[in-house]
């Protein structure tokens, strides 16, 4: 089965056995997630949400990503700003997707 999940502010195709990463999420590694913002089902779109799918996964690890280098600058006024910055991530492993 193929889905397609909501979860901060993104959305996701997901199946069973594929591994994601997503927004930083307050879940504990090896703990179970459960999204119930399911757009889509096997083709089957939902207005907005399907009510009765979950998708289950399991949070194997939390990280950030390479850092990314933001430069400003203002051409004639001496003004030049260099900031970094890495994104929190959680990484996920879809395990179900379950219709109730």
């Amino acid at each position: 089965m193929k889905a397609v999940i909501e979860t901060g502010g993104k959305q996701y195709y997901v199946e069973e056995g594929s591994v994601i990463y997503v927004e930083k999420l307050d879940v504990e590694t090896g703990k179970e997630v459960k999204f119930d913002k399911v757009l889509m089902v096997n083709g089957n779109p939902g207005r907005p949400y399907l009510s009765n799918v979950e998708v289950i996964g399991e949070v194997l690890k939390h990280g950030k990503n390479k850092k990314i280098k933001v430069f400003k600058y203002n051409p004639k006024k001496n003004y030049h700003k260099t900031q970094g910055h890495r994104q929190p991530y959680t990484k996920i492993e879809i395990k179900k997707i379950v219709e109730k």
